[in-house]
């Protein structure tokens, strides 16, 4: 019986940082979901799933580890989705919303970067989601809520809000987080 495979590309000068030095990046990756990473210099990555796999569900967290890393974000980064089977990868192709023009792309990646990297520095705060602004993408790796949060205020960057409403929209959304987080340690009510 085959185990299932699948293939992804990465930038070339992102292959180094998959590898890691002595391939320790690599190894721990296949080492921690049980899968088998084989990587040529060109960015062409396969991807199988090996008999130490607790399930073939780790072959989709492994591909977005592999391109979580080649779409910019660090290792220690990506391996959230490793340690957290609750944390997703989320990616916005900015070439999917604005075709090849290139001037668009520059100028959407300079409004959600921020002077600085104020803006992204404000979006992962206020969201908790780890993002990467690389290449023609946007990164985003949080849990499901964090990433959603983060996801819905690039879009409203993209879609040319002001950045005011969208930090207002972001603190919004925190304040919403921390309440419900501390709804969790509320007791119940007493009976009466």
């Amino acid at each position: 019986m085959s185990h299932p495979d699948t293939f992804i590309r990465i930038p070339k000068e992102r292959v180094g940082i998959l590898i890691g030095p002595e391939g320790k990046t690599k190894r721990y990756v296949e080492d921690r979901l049980g899968v088998k990473v084989d990587v040529d210099t060109e960015g062409s990555i396969t991807i199988g799933v090996t008999d130490r796999a607790p399930d073939p569900s780790v072959l989709l967290r492994a591909k977005d580890v592999v391109t979580a890393i080649g779409r910019g974000f660090p290792p220690d980064t990506a391996f959230r989705l490793i340690r957290n089977e609750d944390d997703v990868f989320d990616m916005v192709d900015l070439r999917v919303i604005f075709g090849r023009s290139e001037s668009d792309i520059k100028r959407v990646k300079g409004r959600i970067i921020g002077s600085e990297g104020k803006t992204r520095k404000l979006v992962e705060e206020l969201s908790e989601a780890d993002v990467v602004v690389y290449g023609h993408t946007i990164g985003i790796i949080g849990s499901f809520e964090q990433a959603d949060i983060a996801r819905n205020a690039v879009q409203m960057i993209i879609n040319g809000c002001q950045h005011h409403t969208v930090y207002k929209y972001l603190q919004r959304k925190r304040t919403e987080l921390k309440k419900e987080r501390l709804e969790l340690w509320e007791k119940p009510p007493a009976d009466r």
